[in-house]
């Protein structure tokens, strides 16, 4: 297998930090920065908008037809802005944001067909541009021929403290309890599902972020980056 040089993977748990630390390295190094968890979510709005009950009989079918007719776009969004996300040309940026839509795009990414669908939207531009993707099976499945792989982890509880934090930023209360549960019980799910189980690839360096300041773990990847490349 050759190794793509133009590709730097970063995986991990919800809260854990990939996407503000994925859109900063990605700024140092010049590289598009590719928000995989974006392109889940606006799936899942996708699949909520619709109505389609994914344990329905015949649930399938519909997915995959949504999945056909699929009018998704991503822009970089402003500095320290996450990525924008248009769904049918609608701005659904914030729509996308909420811990309930996280929790959606977690069932709906252990589907067979959006992984499909989604991955080769994921390698195409992967194909064409050089870039940082995170998400959680980019060095695993997505990308397993990257160049550098890293794995960022925190204790749950950092990260619901985080998760916490970002929402009060935009105006939504919401309990502590209630994000610490839904992050261990999507921790659970994304680890022990079938199909693209999160988990540290076997070549990746694995980062425990839950005492590390943003820079401080910025700063880690740029030496590792910067010492392959030399």
């Amino acid at each position: 297998m050759v190794e793509k040089n133009n590709i730097i993977t970063i995986d991990g748990p919800s809260g854990a930090g990939k996407s503000t630390i994925s859109k900063l390295l990605a700024a140092k190094l010049h590289y598009t920065y590719l928000d995989t968890g974006a392109m889940y979510r606006v799936v899942a709005l996708q699949v909520e908008r619709s109505g389609l009950d994914l344990e329905a009989e015949n649930a399938g079918k519909k997915l995959e037809q949504l999945l056909d007719t699929l009018d998704m776009t991503l822009a970089p969004g402003g500095q320290g802005q996450e990525t924008r996300a248009f769904l049918e040309s609608q701005d659904v940026s914030e729509a996308i944001r909420t811990p309930e839509m996280a929790m959606l795009a977690s069932r709906v990414s252990a589907e067979p067909q959006v992984r499909k669908k989604l991955t080769e939207m994921q390698r195409a531009i992967g194909n064409r541009e050089t870039i940082v993707a995170e998400g959680r099976d980019m060095g695993t499945i997505v990308f397993p021929d990257a160049k550098h792989k890293f794995f960022l982890d925190a204790t749950p509880e950092e990260r619901a403290l985080r998760r916490q934090k970002q929402l009060r930023e935009k105006g939504l209360q919401v309990e502590y309890e209630e994000l610490l549960a839904q992050i261990r019980k999507r921790d659970r799910d994304d680890s022990s599902r079938a199909l693209a189980p999160l988990r540290p690839a076997a070549d990746a360096i694995v980062i425990d972020s839950s005492e590390m300041s943003i820079d401080e773990v910025v700063a880690f990847m740029l030496a590792v980056v910067n010492n392959r490349e030399e």
